[in-house]
């Protein structure tokens, strides 16, 4: 805010080189306590600072004045009228618009009952420096002190109902699975004897029948080769990628083709062993 102020003085001051200044006529506080009853009431000299105002939590401070050009009679309605309340010792301040009739008279009234959100953060012990920035493209920019003012210290703000979930939370543990164990190489070597024996045992008996490459791929006895062979594939399948349910769904409906197809070929084994078609 402090850069703020500075700025505006700045650009207003390029505007307004040999034009004339303006000054304040009457000024003038009172400050009344809660019940309407007046406490202080006194002119501000522009050249003397009054002693410091104090207000309490209920009190009521009313800021009157006039702007008019310097060494003249005539009311100027500033284009930006602001009072500044600084804090020396923490270097807050806040910046409050007062608004000003065409005639340059203006009022402010600071309710403690319900301070503006532009008041800085207050101690008891540190008062605010209030002094009137004027502005004006028109003429001179002017700043003047007004008075100390002791306010009430402020009260901490109420914690937000989310303002637990900023702060540092507990750190997250992540954990893993462990590695997947391997059976030794002998247990998986007996694993796949044990699923390649039906196809040794298979081939034995095709070695002893001897059938010729068309019997074997005839209707009869191929769609039981081709259904084995499928079982065998839907087992490697669920090695890699499938579950057990799927394996079980699966490999019931195979059954029931495997099942016809076994029965066919058995009907035509004696075809075989004579070697007829």
């Amino acid at each position: 805010m402090g850069l703020l102020s500075f700025c505006l003085l700045s650009l207003l001051a390029i505007a307004g080189v040999d034009a004339a200044q303006l000054s304040l006529q009457s000024p003038r506080f009172t400050i009344s306590s809660g019940d309407a009853s007046q406490l202080r009431s006194e002119p501000i000299s522009l050249k003397q600072r009054p002693e410091p105002l104090k207000l309490a939590p209920t009190d009521v401070l009313k800021l009157s004045f006039q702007v008019v050009e310097k060494d003249g009679e005539k009311g100027v309605q500033p284009h930006q009228t602001f009072l500044r309340f600084f804090d020396a010792v923490s270097g807050e301040e806040g910046i409050q618009p007062v608004r000003v009739s065409s005639s340059g008279k203006a009022k402010f009234e600071l309710n403690m009952a319900k301070p503006p959100g532009s008041i800085p953060p207050t101690t008891a012990e540190n008062p605010l420096n209030v002094s009137l920035l004027l502005g004006s493209f028109e003429h001179s920019p002017a700043r003047y002190e007004l008075f100390d003012l002791f306010l009430p210290a402020s009260q901490s703000a109420p914690p937000h109902e989310l303002e637990h979930t900023f702060h540092p939370q507990p750190l997250i543990h992540h954990t893993f699975r462990p590695e997947q164990k391997v059976p030794p190489r002998i247990i998986s070597a007996a694993g796949a004897i044990l699923v390649l024996a039906p196809w040794v045992v298979l081939v034995g008996f095709l070695a002893h029948i001897k059938p010729s490459v068309p019997q074997l791929l005839s209707i009869n006895i191929f769609p039981f080769i081709a259904t084995l062979g499928a079982s065998e594939a839907l087992l490697f399948w669920y090695w890699v990628d499938l579950k057990l349910g799927d394996v079980l769904l699966y490999g019931g409906v195979l059954a029931l083709f495997t099942a016809a197809a076994g029965k066919k070929a058995l009907a035509t084994k004696g075809d075989l062993r004579v070697g007829r078609k």
